[in-house]
């Protein structure tokens, strides 16, 4: 029992200091695009690329090292559609176990010291009763088998991401938080309407970030659907109505058909000087998500470096 014990000891103190860090203020910098990198890199349209942590770790080990040696403080995992629900429906469903604690190992043996790794959650495209088949203890299991996988596979945190369900939501930080010991993020996906900023099911960034936190998120915040400008916007709507910790993941701007390719248009540039109005509103983590690149984050980097002395 000592070996394990000691291991939990080790694990407590890593989140411990992954939430401390957060909490402390520091602008932490996140990884960019999962499958915008793995698609430059032979991911076949409609492939899944969950898979690819079982039949290509090579290439999940170097985006990972690619995104760390680029300046990244905290690398997620390669795990977004990974739930019971998503890979049933390429015929994975019996190496959920495996393919989580594998996206996490891959990430964390690349991983230096001082830099976290966190484990990406993703929706589980069903609705929930009665509007889909899938009743909520149902959900909230599929969240538990795989946040739980993530963790044994050394994640320090997880990321509930790309949200727009709040129930949905509330549901996965309700199972990270009661079932492991990690540190909880989640973020909604807002489009932008007459009336304002709200997901696909109705949420508005002021609701979802306090009953997010009311149901013991340690950091809340908004990821994909937006370029940075968009993203700023909701950024300061939620920093005026929450003082706790929040992050913000960006596209790469709204993605064209350029020669029958998907080209996204928000430059390096363009969206690290975008950063410096993130860090003056005192948001805690930034980064990128679809479009964005090992290029962009290096950028984001040099902005984090040479103007957050003393703004958060």
């Amino acid at each position: 029992l000592v070996p394990m014990t000691i291991g939990w000891n080790v694990k407590d103190k890593l989140e411990m200091d992954l939430l401390k860090k957060i909490e402390s203020g520091s602008a932490l910098l996140s990884d960019g695009a999962t499958g915008t990198y793995l698609q430059s890199n032979g991911l076949e349209p409609g492939g899944c690329p969950e898979e690819l942590n079982l039949t290509n770790p090579g290439l999940i080990v170097k985006m990972a090292d690619d995104y760390f040696k680029n300046g990244a403080d905290l690398v997620l995992t390669n795990s977004f559609g990974a739930n019971p629900f998503m890979l049933a429906k390429y015929g994975l469903r019996k190496d959920l176990g495996k393919i989580n604690i594998k996206a996490a190992q891959h990430a964390k043996s690349v991983c230096p010291s001082g830099k976290f790794v966190i484990g990406s959650v993703g929706p589980t495209g069903e609705f929930l009763q009665p509007l889909g088949p899938v009743s909520e203890q149902e959900m909230l299991d599929g969240f538990t088998e795989q946040i739980q996988a993530l963790e044994a596979g050394g994640a320090d945190g997880v990321i509930i991401e790309t949200m727009t369900s709040l129930e949905e939501t509330l549901l996965a930080v309700e199972s990270a938080k009661r079932n492991t010991n990690l540190v909880v993020m989640a973020t909604m996906t807002f489009d932008l309407g007459p009336r304002g900023f709200f997901t696909m099911m109705g949420v508005t960034p002021e609701v979802a970030v306090k009953e997010i936190r009311k149901k013991g998120a340690d950091v809340v915040g908004t990821n994909c659907g937006n370029g940075i400008e968009n993203m700023v916007k909701i950024a300061k709507i939620m920093r005026a109505v929450d003082d706790g910790p929040l992050v913000i993941h960006s596209n790469a701007g709204f993605p064209k058909i350029v020669n029958g390719r998907i080209v996204y248009p928000e430059t390096p540039e363009f969206m690290a000087d975008k950063v410096k109005e993130l860090i003056d509103i005192k948001i805690n983590i930034f980064g990128g998500c679809c479009g964005t690149t090992p290029n962009h984050i290096s950028a984001m980097k040099s902005v984090v470096s040479n103007y957050s002395s003393n703004k958060i």
